[in-house]
């Protein structure tokens, strides 16, 4: 399984346009960006297609004609921009389907001629199981609120499986619950708030960020071959090799957007 980050930041992204704090000088120093998280599987699943993953793709020197599957934890903004739907419509009538929370399925209907009949939308809710783009794809309950229901997936293939948890704060008991015992390749969560407390519980900060890899790590979900990376990241993080360092210390690595991780075959499941 490969997976491309398209993007690792939060909804502002880094360096926010704004700011001038010691993060946002650091990424404008190095000239690098980190833009609303989202990642390609294969070139057949996109997740989260915010309002830059179609340039994302491109930049990376991609396309999307190779993908069958559209996934989407929840309808803010960052996460979904639905027109791609009818940029898609304009040279493409390879069948799609398109999954999410009732939220993002209301929004996203309207982007297309309701006579088009290439994309399935398939609107789904935490404790489901469904297939898309040939993965098995588990929905879970995220800590957050988007105009409604939030999730989380845990996806896997016959050879690798993937645990991608944006946005969320620490995770629900029965999410906990769900992937309790059932190691992962990989784990993608999100640390949004960084050095920050105090700005609600609906996103991590690095406090909590290492708490909930310890809990998956007790709980038998992540191992010592688990690859653990930080995504929906914020410029309250500290800047990039002080991140680096604290995040080496719990095991977890911190990638550019643009990374390819490749999961060689295991037992999945």
């Amino acid at each position: 399984m490969e997976i491309l980050l398209l993007g690792t930041g939060a909804s502002d992204g880094i360096p926010n346009a704004f700011c001038t704090c010691a993060t946002c000088a650091d990424y404008r120093s190095r000239g690098e960006l980190r833009t609303p998280t989202s990642i390609l599987i294969d070139g057949r699943l996109l997740v989260d297609p915010g309002p830059e993953a179609p340039r994302q793709v491109s930049r990376y020197g991609r396309t999307l004609s190779g993908c069958t599957g559209i996934l989407v934890g929840h309808a803010h903004d960052d996460h979904l921009d639905p027109s791609l739907l009818m940029h898609r419509s304009w040279v493409s009538t390879t069948p799609l389907t398109f999954a999410g929370p009732a939220p993002v399925i209301d929004l996203s209907r309207r982007w297309l001629d309701p006579e088009q009949t290439t994309v399935t939308f398939r609107t789904v809710t935490a404790g489901d199981s469904f297939e898309i783009a040939g993965y098995h794809v588990e929905a879970l309950t995220a800590n957050h609120e988007a105009y409604g229901e939030a999730l989380v997936y845990r996806i896997s293939d016959a050879s690798a499986s993937v645990l991608y948890l944006t946005d969320t704060g620490v995770l629900p008991a029965a999410t906990l619950a769900a992937v309790a015992g059932r190691r992962v390749d990989l784990v993608l969560l999100e640390e949004t708030f960084g050095l920050a407390e105090g700005k609600g519980d609906q996103h991590h900060n690095l406090r909590t960020f290492t708490e909930t890899i310890a809990e998956l790590r007790s709980r038998g979900t992540i191992d010592e071959d688990t690859q653990v990376i930080p995504i929906h990241q914020g410029h309250d993080n500290p800047p990039l090799q002080q991140l680096r360092q604290d995040m080496a210390t719990i095991g977890a690595e911190v990638l550019p957007d643009g990374a390819v991780i490749s999961i060689p075959s295991s037992s999945g499941e």
